[in-house]
């Protein structure tokens, strides 16, 4: 990992994913997580205050970053459940299969290179009866934010740590075996029209 990806980019992210409009987004989709949690790109942490404290049981944040582990100390020390570091990126999961009652992606599926084999590592350890809850950006339905989006995709995934703006999310979801049981999508506001539209939902094992 460069020292731009581990020393800078973690920074970055903190500051464009932490803002008000995306923290909003959060709110609406974390406090649905119970049970045994596992959080894949927990990145610094930003989850971790809305989670409902009374559904959950424990997080395993999935984090291969140092940077990012480092910034979200202090939401971990202010956890009321007990957090605990998976070192690894997405395409791999130490658990046991079964083992998980939520997954929780945020803005991380846009991020992931093997995202087919992180979902089926996803849906290897998830319970049967457990949920997948997702709030991520994506590909626009408009063709002319879709053509906006394919055009500036090669650079800004340079720039912003592996990240596409042109992913369908659901087609990526469902390719992996989950099926979609609620979906919302809109642009958030304040934010540019290329990583503006969002999809916001639960997916349960197919």
């Amino acid at each position: 990992m460069s020292f731009y990806d581990d020393r800078i980019l973690p920074y970055l992210i903190n500051c464009a994913c932490g803002n008000k409009a995306i923290a909003g987004q959060r709110r609406k989709i974390v406090p649905a997580a119970e049970g045994r949690v596992l959080e894949v790109g927990m990145g610094p942490g930003l989850n971790l205050p809305f989670y409902d404290a009374g559904r959950v049981e424990m997080v395993w944040g999935l984090e291969p970053c140092h940077g990012m582990r480092a910034l979200a100390q202090p939401h971990i020390d202010d956890a009321p459940f007990p957090v605990q570091w998976l070192d690894l990126p997405g395409e791999a999961i130490p658990l046991e299969d079964n083992s998980v009652d939520t997954v929780l992606l945020t803005y991380t599926l846009c991020t992931i290179p093997d995202w087919r084999k992180a979902l089926l590592g996803m849906h290897r350890v998830l319970k049967p009866s457990g949920k997948l809850l997702f709030c991520e950006h994506g590909r626009s339905p408009e063709l002319a934010v879709q053509r906006w989006q394919n055009r500036i995709n090669p650079i800004w995934k340079k720039l912003a740590g592996g990240c596409n703006v042109n992913r369908p999310i659901t087609q990526c979801l469902e390719t992996g075996g989950f099926r979609i049981a609620e979906l919302h999508n809109e642009y958030v506001a304040k934010t540019p029209r290329f990583v503006g539209y969002h999809y916001r939902g639960v997916a349960t094992i197919a």
